[in-house]
């Protein structure tokens, strides 16, 4: 069961691969001297915990989606284009915001907040860890009248509920923690973490809405892939970690990686013709 998609995942450095299906976990494999029980770097696969967080924030009234940094910020009123930016935007990546931001260049608050467009808001998708962080400055600021940092918000209100554990956050200079990277979690929790989101994926609907900037990214998920379920959505981090999510199947995956090409689209087709002759 499952072989073709292992025999894929084999082929880059494999580390851990976890599937479930209807709740149950049916294959679980740990290579390279990787054990279960040890927390893996999700890299940028961190990101996908925003979209679903300020949902949340959404429905406790702490935010809208559709506000603007400006609100927030009153600096950003003086630029034209700062001023048109929300935080739908930000999370969809969309924000005009330069390319940068990632691994350890993440930036802290203040030093993402002072960023220089570079682009028309709306117009553009640029991949990168710093619309996160201005995301992340907002949100802070939003949480502050409570005592709370938007992690300890994301523990409280999405990782405690759907019992998953994040092992360690990486630590930046300044003392606090980045948002577009830095979770370390093991496999089965990172499994969890998908099937939580699943289990719930009416409330997180804005999450699987893409820009018109590119259809393939909603708030901070991946969406769609070549010759693959349409409701297939996934998380994604360096050197092949991945979160996928399949509805439709009942299907989700986590996989851990050491590094080399990986690519999403032939890994998740081997997966559905193995669940489909399963």
């Amino acid at each position: 069961m499952f072989d073709a998609a292992y025999a894929y995942h084999a082929r880059f450095k494999p580390q851990a691969l976890v599937l479930s299906r209807a709740d149950a976990i049916v294959f679980e494999r740990y290579d390279g001297g990787f054990a279960a029980a040890a927390p893996h770097a999700l890299y940028s696969g961190t990101k996908s915990f925003w979209g679903v967080a300020a949902i949340e924030a959404q429905h406790d009234g702490l935010l809208r989606l559709d506000e603007p940094v400006s609100a927030t910020f009153e600096s950003w009123k003086n630029d034209a284009w700062k001023a048109s930016v929300t935080l739908r935007m930000l999370l969809q990546l969309v924000a005009g915001v330069p390319f940068g931001g990632l691994g350890a260049s993440v930036p802290p608050y203040a030093k993402a907040l002072d960023v220089q467009l570079r682009a028309e808001p709306g117009t553009a998708f640029t991949y990168g860890g710093i619309p996160l962080q201005i995301f992340g400055a907002v949100f802070s600021a939003k949480l502050q009248g409570r005592g709370s940092t938007p992690h300890e918000y994301l523990r409280q209100r999405v990782l405690d509920p759907a019992g998953v554990a994040i092992a360690r956050w990486r630590t930046m200079a300044d003392g606090s923690h980045p948002l577009p990277t830095g979770a370390f979690t093991t496999a089965r929790d990172w499994l969890a973490y998908g099937r939580f989101v699943c289990e719930r994926r009416a409330r997180y609907a804005e999450c699987f809405g893409a820009s018109q900037a590119n259809p393939r990214y909603g708030l901070c998920w991946w969406l769609q892939l070549p010759g693959t379920p349409a409701d297939l959505f996934y998380a994604s981090g360096s050197g092949g970690q991945a979160l996928y999510v399949i509805p439709s199947l009942g299907l989700i995956a986590a996989r851990f990686g050491a590094g080399g090409s990986f690519n999403h689209a032939a890994f998740v087709k081997r997966l559905v013709q193995d669940a489909k002759d399963a």
